[in-house]
């Protein structure tokens, strides 16, 4: 049996990883920081056939031996401070989180078991202020955010670590992925959240910044495929994982309503650019992810259309409960 490690796995992404690894006969391990509140939502439905542990990306030593307790085979590194706009506020924060926490645990590898298969998950925001369209593994890195700046030190130093120490360590640039899990804090979230509450007369308006920025947008489900895919390859190496479709917000918003049967869209949204528009904006990004279509045999399986109707109609059911 097969034992993997995931940090952030309490997150959208962790979640998903989680379910597919136990679909794959591995034992697996969660590291989860110790908060006063615990938030294990995501997670409950397999709660009792995964393993948490403490550690943190902050804390060196809760890394290795979280290595040392749990002897993985293979180690995703999910974890990050991962909203764009609070990488604003808390930029410092930031980056010990998102780019030096990727040191703490590949450092962590080094020393106790080189051996170990690293996935780090970098984002396209890394390619922020695009300098060609669309976006691979060789396009230049202009980051427009802390949190992008943060991931572009994580993403070098996952590199670094693979070429200085032999480590296997790959790194996945996954363009934005979303599903019925994401935080609410995220624009596709907020959205789907928004027109289900709009079509059961729970809510009236939905207040939105920049409805032009455009970004490729897959099913967070089919995504993790991809980085499992990355581990089981004979070389350690770098992929953009993306649908190569392009779709701005507006789309979104417009499909969602339509899901609930709501063509005049427009007089439900209410512009608010000062409270949502970031101080750098990234405006294009469609990815091209070929190589990993080649060589690691992956595609998406969910189209734009059937993840926005997924995530409406799991915040419909969901809203519908909580009224119970």
């Amino acid at each position: 049996m097969k034992v993997a490690l995931i940090t952030g796995i309490t997150g959208q992404d962790g979640s998903y990883l989680a379910e597919f690894l136990l679909s794959k006969g591995y034992k697996v391990y969660g590291l989860t920081r110790r908060t006063s509140t615990v938030n294990y939502e995501r997670i409950e439905h397999i709660q009792e056939k995964i393993t948490l542990i403490q550690g943190d990306l902050l804390d060196q030593s809760s890394l290795s031996s979280a290595l040392v307790e749990t002897h993985p085979d293979e180690v995703y590194n999910l974890a990050a401070q991962s909203f764009v706009k609070t990488s604003w506020n808390q930029p410092v924060l930031t980056g010990e989180f998102t780019a030096l926490g990727v040191t703490r645990m590949l450092e962590a590898i080094r020393v106790v078991n080189p051996k170990i298969k690293f996935y780090q998950a970098s984002s396209s925001e890394m390619f922020g202020k695009v300098t060609e369209t669309p976006q691979k593994e060789t396009t230049r890195f202009y980051p427009r955010s802390p949190y992008g700046v943060a991931k572009v030190y994580g993403h070098y130093i996952t590199v670094n670590y693979r070429e200085s120490f032999d480590l296997f360590a790959c790194s996945g640039i996954l363009f934005n992925h979303e599903s019925p899990r994401r935080g609410l804090e995220f624009v596709t979230r907020k959205i789907s959240h928004a027109v289900a509450r709009i079509s059961l007369g729970a809510q009236k308006k939905l207040e939105l910044g920049n409805l032009d920025s455009k970004r490729d947008w897959g099913f967070a489900g089919d995504y993790v495929e991809a980085m499992w895919l990355m581990l089981q390859q004979p070389q350690a190496d770098d992929y953009v994982i993306a649908t190569g479709e392009n779709h701005s917000v507006q789309e979104f918003v417009a499909e969602a309503f339509g899901v609930v049967g709501i063509n005049d869209w427009k007089s439900y949204i209410e512009a608010n650019k000062k409270e949502f528009m970031r101080p750098a904006e990234v405006d294009y990004l469609v990815g091209d992810a070929s190589k990993a279509k080649r060589i690691l045999g992956w595609k998406q399986r969910t189209s734009f259309k059937e993840l926005v109707a997924m995530m409406v109609k799991a915040d419909i059911a969901r809203e519908k409960r909580s009224e119970k």
